[in-house]
């Protein structure tokens, strides 16, 4: 389902932000006051924009409310971050998702509005040393302390070859799948007859533990 997204922001994380969305074939406006930073994204958001987020005009004139998702990605000037993540919200943002450079910086952003802070760079370390302590996981999304999102593949016979219904991941390991990569195909709306096969990916959310548990279950054949 399309959604449409502002991404406020273009650093390294922004772009990237930007570049992932619109591969998904998602709305996306793409703003910074560096104006080399956004003719970089011209041929590639939906719409671009050069204006300091730290002006409440200008997040107005974009009409901040609208967006289903609006993502912050100022990571080098935390006091625009800061204020900027107070403007969007104080405008009626409906989702804010803040990058925080410091432990610091995430609770001012906390504390401000963010409806989700993320630690990129921390992220990315953690993510790294799960991938190498399991046997099956591709990648890590923490939605929490406690959830997560995962891609998981399906190396084992005794999980291949049957549909979602008889898998029953959710009463198993209380884990819910919302993806189904197969091959260069990608199944987002996985229904509960649709078929595992060997070497799919998984994509899941669900506690921590858990996925790991799946992963522990998970042979290769």
């Amino acid at each position: 389902m399309k959604k449409n997204y502002a991404v406020l922001g273009l650093g390294r994380f922004g772009e990237s932000v930007v570049r992932t969305l619109t591969e998904f074939h998602q709305d996306v406006l793409a703003v910074d006051i560096d104006e080399e930073r956004v003719n970089a994204l011209m041929d590639v958001a939906t719409q671009t924009l050069i204006a300091d987020t730290q002006e409440e005009a200008v997040l107005k004139g974009l009409n901040i409310d609208t967006f289903d998702f609006v993502i912050i990605g100022i990571g080098n000037n935390m006091e625009a971050s800061i204020m900027t993540t107070l403007l969007v919200k104080e405008l009626g943002a409906k989702w804010v998702i803040a990058k925080a450079e410091t432990a610091a910086h995430g609770r001012v952003l906390d504390r401000v509005g963010a409806d989700q802070v993320i630690f990129p760079e921390r992220d990315i370390g953690r993510n790294m040393v799960r991938k190498l302590l399991s046997n099956h996981i591709l990648s890590f999304i923490d939605l929490s302390p406690d959830y997560t999102l995962a891609e998981i593949e399906i190396t084992d016979s005794n999980f291949a070859n049957q549909n979602l219904l008889e898998l029953n991941l959710r009463q198993k390991f209380d884990l819910n799948v919302i993806a189904i990569h197969h091959g260069k195909m990608v199944n987002i709306t996985p229904k509960p007859t649709d078929m595992v096969h060997l070497n799919d990916i998984l994509t899941v959310v669900g506690p921590v533990d858990r996925v790991q548990e799946l992963d522990d279950a998970i042979k290769s054949d």
